[in-house]
């Protein structure tokens, strides 16, 4: 069975820093894709939002070098978690990433002096 996705987009707002009770950086965004098509002759563009979790050393680096707009590339699984919030069960779906390239230019968005493979 294979749980793979890829997306291209623009982060929508500035990274959000956390950390797990062992230290462990986990950084989220939110990640716009665009689509466009025509209908009845006219063009219709439709974005879709994506919900990014990273942990790690991945982490570490989208923390120190994405800024709201920067262009990405992601791959990841898709995950559903749930939790019960004042007798609610609320359920959230999200790409938790294992890998990201930078994709703005060097001027825009340096890239990481790093070894680590990304």
């Amino acid at each position: 069975m294979i749980n793979k996705v890829m997306l291209l987009g623009r982060l929508g707002k500035e990274p959000e820093v956390r950390y797990t009770q062992d230290g462990s950086m986990v950084v989220n965004f939110s990640l716009a894709t665009d689509e466009s098509y025509k209908k009845d002759g006219e063009k219709v563009q439709k974005t879709e939002w994506h919900k990014i979790v990273v942990f790690g050393k991945l982490a570490e680096i989208c923390a120190k070098y994405l800024n709201k707009g920067s262009l990405v590339y992601v791959e990841g699984k898709i995950q559903t978690r749930s939790w019960e919030d004042k007798g609610t069960k609320r359920y959230i779906t999200e790409i938790v990433a294992s890998t990201m390239k930078m994709l703005d230019k060097k001027e825009e968005n340096p890239e990481p002096e790093t070894d680590t493979p990304f």
